[in-house]
């Protein structure tokens, strides 16, 4: 086995373990804060982690992916210039986020936005003094470690935040807990790696290098940004917060399986196949493929039980304020198998220098969720636009199979083995729970 291979098996079982236990926390925590809070905070929250999202994206210059990526990861000269770049950044974006704070409050007729856009925002000003010793880690796919460190990162932002919301049960004590985790991150990157610090300095040829990466990781930025985030910038307007906070519950926990994955993507495969990227287009897809079938064949199974119990889950859970995610769930669930095939190859396409086809990818989503989200409700009210937002992923996948087949990396018969086995395992889950006489997921629209 080499090397390489070794390093991949071992970084996604640290993957998968650190992440989902953090995903375990995050549920915990939403469960908690869903009795402690009103639904319209959780609406109010998405809104805002979304604009600040929008403007991290929107000024993207690729900085995981260019010490990762990059021949000169490794020298202190390239890391210090980008971690000058990324302070430059951060405070640009917090800049912005003050300007936009008073437009947008109005735009959705919330005062509250004035002072929760700028509180929010300012941790990505925070943020961009941080040591970049977490992407060395990520480039050295030292995995285990940084995974342990996020999961003790996340323990302290979670107890932080319950901890100031069971005390101050309002829409502050969400907005400081995160300037707060800011302040963590910032504080405890530079703990990583002995010995290891980062200084303000700028090589012309550093730069040069970066911005020319970043220029394509930018418009992927871009449009990944407006593909996954559109959906609650237009909810918001359409809908009232609470009803935009049962969403976002109900999105949150759809995602599971979509999250896992992309972390597996980006932590695991795109560094894997980096250092392989020099190999013949028909000896790299050979690679891929026997790791990507059994992804997908144990990935189609726990979406299948999330399709399949998901809403008995939800019911169980949360009160009766959230009924309404009990079908949001499985619907959402429902369509997520495209973003799986998605993000399993995609990696491919940007570790052989291709961001253009993930930024056409993102594209082709977002003008299904501008465009029929909007037109679903109208004709469908939330329903409608609940179901459009679900099979949002499947023009993603389709512009990204067209650029793994013209970059002779096509994986378009593994996808129809998998799709049948996800859709022949997912009927027979729901005939065994139909014939317990628990009807079907969606049983509630009925």
């Amino acid at each position: 086995m080499t090397s390489i291979k070794k390093l991949a098996i071992r970084g996604a079982i640290w993957t998968i373990v650190g992440f989902g236990s953090i995903q375990i926390l995050r549920f915990g925590n939403n469960l908690i804060l869903t009795r402690l809070l009103q639904p319209e905070f959780f609406g109010l929250m998405a809104l805002v982690n979304t604009l600040r999202m929008g403007l991290e994206l929107f000024s993207d210059i690729g900085v995981a992916q260019n010490i990762v990526n990059s021949k000169r990861g490794d020298e202190p000269t390239f890391l210090n210039t980008i971690w000058t770049l990324q302070v430059i950044r951060g405070a640009v974006i917090w800049f912005v986020g003050l300007i936009l704070a008073f437009p947008i409050a109005n735009f959705y007729n919330d005062q509250r936005l004035l002072w929760l856009i700028p509180i929010v925002v300012f941790t990505s000003f925070i943020e961009g003094f941080n040591s970049t010793s977490l992407h060395t880690l990520h480039r050295q796919m030292k995995l285990g470690k940084l995974s342990i460190y996020e999961l003790l990162f996340q323990v302290c932002y979670f107890s932080t935040l319950i901890g100031l919301v069971w005390l101050y049960p309002t829409i502050w004590s969400l907005g400081i807990a995160i300037v707060i985790s800011g302040i963590y991150k910032l504080v405890s990157s530079y703990w990583l790696i002995p010995e290891y610090s980062n200084r303000l300095a700028w090589e012309p040829k550093a730069v040069k290098e970066i911005l020319s990466f970043s220029k394509w990781m930018f418009i992927a930025s871009t449009l990944m940004f407006a593909a996954e985030q559109t959906d609650r910038l237009v909810l918001a307007k359409l809908l009232s917060f609470e009803i935009l906070g049962i969403y976002t519950v109900a999105y949150t926990l759809a995602s599971i399986p979509r999250d896992v994955i992309r972390q597996l993507s980006f932590r695991v495969i795109f560094p894997a196949i980096s250092q392989q990227s020099h190999l013949p287009r028909a000896t790299l897809r050979q690679k891929i493929l026997p790791q990507r079938r059994l992804i997908l064949l144990g990935s189609a199974i726990i979406l299948a039980v999330l399709i399949t119990v998901g809403d008995l889950v939800v019911a169980f859970l949360y009160d009766r304020r959230y009924a309404t995610a009990t079908w949001m769930m499985p619907v959402l669930c429902s369509g997520i198998w495209f973003s799986l095939l998605f993000y399993t190859t995609s990696p491919a396409l940007l570790a052989i220098g291709k961001p253009l086809y993930s930024a056409q990818s993102n594209f082709a989503r977002f003008g299904i969720i501008a465009l029929g989200v909007p037109l679903a409700y109208q004709n469908f009210n939330v329903l409608g636009a609940i179901i459009v937002i679900a099979f949002s992923d499947l023009p993603l996948y389709l512009v990204n199979l067209y650029g793994l087949w013209r970059e002779k990396l096509s994986c378009f018969i593994q996808d129809m083995q998998t799709t049948a086995f996800f859709l022949g395992v997912l009927a027979l889950f729901l005939i065994i729970r139909n014939s317990w006489g628990f009807g079907l997921p969606i049983q509630s629209l009925f």
